[in-house]
């Protein structure tokens, strides 16, 4: 492009010379000054054209850097022994709240004037000295379902539904702080998940840390440690749904998390959720998971985890009885119920994980128990699950496995639909089943799913669910042995 424009400034000074009807001829002053003029913009575009392409090349570099080489880049710049990056390429990469801290580091010792990178649908603002970063966040998941089947009219039902609507914030001071908010609108009313803040920081070559504060995400077993916007399924399974703590999925407290090149480890001390209610005593949970990969290559990977907690219960907390759906979250006729179940004081909860994947196929087996006890003397009451599934890209793609989490994240689709390919297709299957016999009006069921996730791109999906469940509960308004089918479909964005 430059030779190009060379060659057209001497072209026009040559036809300018040249040409016999100008009005006048030249004086050798006129033409050089006219030649200096033309030497003085070519400078002057030249410039331009070296600022635009260095632009474009880092543009064009930034997202392969931050993906493949950010913490060799850190290390070049800190002098810091190598650590191969935590995160898998078939994810898309994290926010500024979820990398490490070489990561982190990469990107204030390398800055480059204020910059917007646009990665999954939304973009990360970076700010002149590489200090500041900011990233909005948003979750869309709208569901609909239709229940056939029953033996009670009153299960079957078709309902719609915001599975999420999330609006929220993550971003870093430097690199070592952190911090995340995010609140769910779904139904219809304000309720804050995500909302911490964090320090991040380095053992050695290859541990580093974080710890966070906050109003917390559970880090408990395989599905119930991935978001709701990477779950394979349209609802977590029984294991995550059922063997958990009285508070839910989140609460307030602090969590400490160490990663290693294979392994990560989790303990934290919560609260209760986000509430007005200070009246009481806030029911206690301690927690941990711990995951491993004992094989990791380019496109295979075995997982193991294990998972617990124990919490005390506040004196507004006692009422144990529990109801979990087996037949999709917006049909909630469709439960096992463990029938009314009053006093509990305390309870413990303990699960295993294992599976993993090899090229487009993965499967994961999960099983836990928990534990309620009881006051007034009455012997302890046990629930029961576990679940088998898996899946299988038939578009090429590596299952959107998370080795630094241990846990399912956004893919990193290879023919987006927006960019005219076809996307990425996934079959899924799954059987599931949940135990609460233990107790006089306990009741149990299961359920087998069949599946199929189109990802339109990196965060975009459609999913559809076809449920077989049979439930038989002791308690409630739908008594006895029922069986049915039910068929879920989603509309997802995540950003």
């Amino acid at each position: 492009m430059m030779s190009s424009l060379l060659r057209g400034g001497c072209a026009a000074l040559a036809l300018i010379a040249a040409t016999p009807a100008l009005a006048q001829t030249p004086s050798a002053e006129e033409l050089a000054a006219l030649v200096k003029a033309q030497a003085a913009e070519i400078a002057a575009l030249k410039a331009r054209l070296d600022k635009i392409e260095g632009q474009a090349v880092a543009q064009n570099a930034a997202p392969v850097a931050a993906q493949q080489s950010a913490p060799q880049v850190a290390r070049q710049q800190a002098s810091e022994p190598l650590v191969i990056a935590p995160f898998a390429p078939q994810i898309v990469p994290p926010g500024p709240a979820d990398i490490d801290v070489a990561q982190a580091r990469a990107v204030a010792a390398n800055p480059s004037g204020v910059t917007t990178e646009w990665g999954a649908g939304l973009p990360v603002f970076r700010s002149a000295d590489g200090v500041f970063t900011y990233k909005p966040r948003g979750r869309i998941l709208v569901d609909v379902s239709s229940t056939m089947g029953s033996r009670y009219n009153g299960r079957n039902t078709t309902t719609t539904g915001m599975r999420a609507l999330r609006l929220g914030l993550e971003g870093g001071v430097g690199p070592h702080f952190f911090y995340q908010f995010e609140s769910d609108f779904s139904e219809n009313e304000v309720d804050i998940v995500t909302a911490f803040m964090g320090w991040r920081n380095r053992l050695s070559s290859k541990v580093d840390y974080d710890v966070r504060a906050g109003h917390l995400f559970n880090d408990r077993a395989f599905e119930g440690s991935t978001g709701s916007d990477s779950t394979p399924f349209l609802e977590r399974g029984v294991v995550s749904t059922a063997i958990i703590p009285q508070r839910g999925f989140y609460g307030i407290g602090i969590m400490g998390r160490m990663f290693g090149p294979n392994w990560h480890a989790s303990v934290s001390v919560t609260g209760d959720r986000v509430d007005g209610q200070q009246a009481t005593n806030d029911s206690r949970t301690a927690a941990f998971r711990a995951h491993w990969n004992p094989i990791k290559t380019d496109n295979s990977l075995l997982h193991v985890g294990a998972w617990g907690f124990d919490e005390a219960l506040s004196s507004a907390a006692t009422t144990l009885t529990r109801s979990t759906v087996i037949g999709g979250r917006f049909n909630g006729a469709v439960r096992v119920s463990t029938g009314e179940l009053l006093g509990g004081k305390s309870t413990t909860g303990y699960g295993v994980e294992l599976g993993g994947y090899t090229g487009g196929l993965w499967v994961m087996g999960e099983a836990g128990r928990r534990v309620a006890r009881l006051t007034g003397g009455r012997p302890d009451f046990e629930s029961k699950a576990w679940s088998v599934s898996s899946g299988f890209f038939l578009t090429g793609e590596l299952p959107p496995y998370n080795p630094r989490l241990g846990s399912f994240g956004q893919p990193n689709v290879l023919d987006p639909v927006l960019n005219g390919g076809s996307g990425a297709i996934e079959l899924t299957a799954r059987y599931e089943n949940l135990d609460y016999t233990d107790l006089v009006l306990g009741g149990d069921g299961w359920a087998a799913t069949l599946g199929v996730n189109w990802y339109l791109n990196s965060f975009t999906r459609i999913q559809l669910n076809g449920i077989h469940w049979r439930t038989n509960n002791r308690a409630g308004a739908y008594t006895g042995s029922d069986d049915g089918q039910t068929v879920s479909a989603r509309v997802g964005v995540t950003f």
